[in-house]
């Protein structure tokens, strides 16, 4: 049964070819120091650089650069760009990249007028800004978080071996994003199909929640169905258009907190992810692909009506004449099929994991309690060893 709740989601998307026609309209509603956010510098070779800084001049913005935001953006990198804005005195923070570089452009705006330890304060208390915040604007170049619609942010702290989302509140989403699929066209293929499988563990931490006839089930079989069929296109393709705007949309819809609503929501295989890549500073997308696998089959009879549902809804598993159990794990094996035929790293070790590293990752791992199976260490130590 959905429980009461409340949605807003105040980012307004500009969708297409023509996208990034949409900065002309909302750039004249900020001030005129403009900071520049990118990672390492391919939006110079492909050109984006250029038609952004030529849409900041003819707004008349003051630009202000900070680039080199890494995959995994970083303490070190966040006090970087905290002081990058209070030297160019920011009016408007705009970033320019995937879902690294949105994530980081959002940790700074929150950062830079708090008199607190922004780690301490956002990453480990998991509190709200209390300070004024620099509003921040996307322009999308890979897809797979989400970040250009929702308030998270993930920074990761190598001393302390910890990588840690937060997501914030509707004051803290982007203000507006512009969405052009040509615009990941360069992406390597290894990015892609990780930004693929993000969106795709988005959904599922979500789907495998509740046990209720929630709509929002309903919604993220679509998208789940949308996905694996673009992203089989896209794979042989990639400069497919319907197919890669199919899967930037399917992303902004993962996780924008539309499909959460009436939902506990599960996000382990993120905090197992998280707690790997804390060590090994992996890609994202394939840190949870590596550790999905073990995890599902670990809660599986846990919540095997849902994976029943699951693998005959997403995968079209024929249910005739087979248990439930049957059903559920049928489901599993095509989509670790599919993981595989589209070349998604699918354990840990390939990644840079070592069995050395395993008693770190368990202390690392955050516990949640929405899933089908509340996890304890033993538990977490379990699946991790699974993943190797």
């Amino acid at each position: 049964m959905l429980g009461n709740f409340t949605y807003c989601n105040p980012t307004k998307l500009y969708f297409g070819k023509d996208a990034l026609d949409g900065l002309n309209k909302e750039l004249p509603k900020y001030g005129k120091n403009v900071l520049l956010v990118y990672g390492g510098g391919s939006i110079k070779k492909n050109g984006i650089y250029d038609k952004v800084v030529a849409a900041l001049k003819a707004n008349g913005k003051n630009i202000f650069e900070d680039a080199g935001v890494m995959p995994n953006p970083t303490v070190e990198k966040l006090n970087e760009g905290i002081e990058r804005a209070k030297k160019a005195k920011a009016d408007f923070i705009l970033a320019v990249g995937g879902g690294s570089v949105c994530d980081y452009a959002k940790a700074v705006s929150i950062s830079v007028n708090c008199n607190d330890n922004p780690w301490d304060k956002y990453f480990i208390r998991f509190e709200e800004p209390t300070c004024p915040i620099i509003p921040v604007g996307c322009v999308l170049t890979m897809v797979g978080t989400g970040s250009e619609m929702n308030g998270g942010s993930v920074i990761t702290n190598h001393q302390q071996k910890l990588k840690i989302g937060h997501v914030f509140g509707e004051e803290v989403f982007p203000k507006f994003s512009i969405m052009n699929p040509e615009f990941t066209f360069t992406l390597p293929k290894y990015q892609m199909v990780s930004g693929i499988y993000d969106i795709m563990s988005h959904i599922l931490e979500q789907y495998f929640s509740g046990t209720d006839d929630n709509t929002s089930d309903y919604i993220m079989e679509g998208l789940l169905r949308s996905l694996i069929h673009s992203a089989n296109v896209a794979v042989e393709n990639p400069n497919d258009y319907q197919a890669r705007s199919n899967i930037m949309w399917t992303a902004t819809w993962a996780l924008n907190t539309l499909v959460a609503k009436g939902k506990t929501t599960d996000w382990m295989v993120h905090m197992l992810g998280q707690a790997v890549a804390a060590y090994t500073d992996a890609t994202h997308g394939m840190t949870l692909a590596a550790v999905s696998m073990p995890y599902y089959r670990y809660i599986l009879t846990d919540g095997i009506a849902k994976f029943a549902r699951y693998a005959v809804n997403v995968w079209n598993v024929n249910p005739a004449g087979k248990t439930e159990s049957q059903i559920a794990n049928e489901g599993l094996n095509a989509m670790e099929a599919w993981m595989k035929k589209i070349g998604l790293v699918m354990n840990i070790t390939e990644l840079g994991a070592t069995e050395d590293m395993l008693d770190g990752m368990v202390k690392s791992t955050l516990i949640m309690d929405g899933g089908y199976k509340v996890m304890d260490e033993q538990d977490i130590r379990t699946v991790l060893k699974a993943s190797f």
